[in-house]
């Protein structure tokens, strides 16, 4: 990795959410097609993405219970409790609707109601993301959103993965589709003749899905457009280059576009961890993703104090930061932007994304200056409630009629 002082500019630049020119243009096409034929085009593009040939593509209740026979029950335990855990920590995030009264009988407040519906997007082809079902699916639970709608792309064989299905049956979701890319993004934006439309789409995916859900957004809400993953890493000359390398590889091997940074002010451990990294990056199965995140994307920078440390953090505005130095707790309260924040040798990235509690849908590519990660309020919506009294349009109706008059 390379090794820089912290003079060098700190941004971490990737033009990763407009794509291409010819992908914005595929994404289109994709869009008007489902708009135009339906479900027709949806089998057509699934077997033409996916290689899928799928006639109905909502998943059965018989899918649903065959699932849980190729689950080791030891795993549909965890998932269970990391059930609890993420929905405990959601359901402390819900607020209430308010009032409050004047002495002239003036009655104000706000009105906080559910979505009616969201569909959730939950990535595959290469890979299975119960977690994404998890972290989209909970939040929008506990705002009491009534109808959850998931797609997630099915294999070749037209099938998703069983750790997928039991998940979404553990969590009671009762609309699952078998559908994927840009494609399953029209289809819940616009609806088909088998798939009714939402209100707003969650959930993450490739750059194609990235773009539908920008081109959507107006006709739907849209949580975020979701970049490759990041982590930034603060430390001192105690914490352990080991344990460092292996949590910048474990983000690196995501995506040759993920990110993975160290902050230290620590000459020595700059070093430490840069052979650390080419150690245990040999071994690695994903190596070639991991080398070219590192190449591309990793850098390790190194400040004169923790002071000047924390501004780099901040400047970064990273999706994950670990704190592992000294008195890592106290350093909290002077990070600014992060969109979560692990704290401490024991909370590694992975501690919060599969199982303490709280959301890994988090804001990537600097946008945790401006925005959080996906939580309750993201499936609700705010009325404001006025009621004047009598009294009160009397005391201030010239007052409202002036203001009026002076936009005129």
């Amino acid at each position: 990795m390379r090794i820089v002082p912290v003079t060098a500019d700190v941004s971490i630049k990737r033009d990763i959410d407009t794509g291409t020119e010819t992908q914005r243009e595929a994404v289109e096409a994709i869009i008007q097609q489902v708009r135009d034929q339906g479900d027709q085009a949806i089998r057509e593009l699934t077997k033409k993405f996916d290689g899928a040939d799928i006639e109905n593509f909502r998943v059965t209740k018989q899918e649903l219970e065959g699932a849980y026979a190729e689950m080791d029950q030891s795993l549909i335990e965890a998932l269970r409790e990391a059930i609890t855990n993420i929905r405990d920590f959601h359901e402390r995030q819900k607020r209430q609707s308010w009032l409050t009264t004047k002495e002239d009988g003036t009655i104000l407040g706000q009105k906080i109601t559910p979505l009616d519906s969201v569909g959730v997007y939950v990535p595959g082809g290469k890979a299975a993301y119960p977690s994404s079902i998890m972290m989209n699916v909970i939040p929008a639970q506990v705002a009491g959103v009534e109808r959850i709608v998931m797609v997630s792309p099915a294999g070749a064989d037209g099938k998703l993965p069983a750790s997928v299905l039991v998940t979404a049956s553990e969590l009671n979701v009762k609309e699952i589709y078998k559908i994927g890319g840009a494609q399953a993004v029209a289809a819940l934006a616009y609806g088909t003749e088998s798939i009714q439309a939402v209100d707003k789409i969650t959930g993450p995916g490739n750059i194609y899905v990235a773009l539908a859900k920008r081109a959507v957004f107006g006709k739907v809400d849209i949580d975020m457009i979701a970049g490759p993953s990041e982590i930034v890493v603060l430390a001192d000359e105690q914490a352990d280059a080991r344990f460092i390398a292996a949590d910048l590889l474990s983000q690196a091997e995501h995506d040759e576009q993920a990110s993975a940074v160290l902050v230290t002010t620590s000459q020595k451990l700059a070093e430490q961890v840069a052979v650390e990294v080419e150690t245990q990056l040999a071994p690695l199965p994903k190596k070639a993703i991991a080398e070219a995140s590192i190449r591309d994307y990793g850098v390790i920078y190194v400040a004169r104090d923790l002071v000047e440390a924390i501004d780099v953090v901040n400047q970064l505005a990273p999706e994950h930061l670990e704190i592992l130095t000294e008195e890592p707790m106290n350093l909290v309260g002077r990070i600014r932007h992060a969109g979560a924040i692990f704290v401490g040798p024991y909370s590694s990235e992975p501690v919060g994304d599969y199982f303490a509690g709280p959301n890994h849908v988090l804001p990537t590519n600097g946008t945790a200056r401006f925005s959080s990660p996906l939580n309750v309020d993201d499936f609700t919506k705010k009325s404001s409630i006025i009621s004047y009294s009598k009294q009160a349009l009397q005391t201030n109706g010239h007052k409202i009629s002036a203001l009026a008059r002076l936009e005129a």
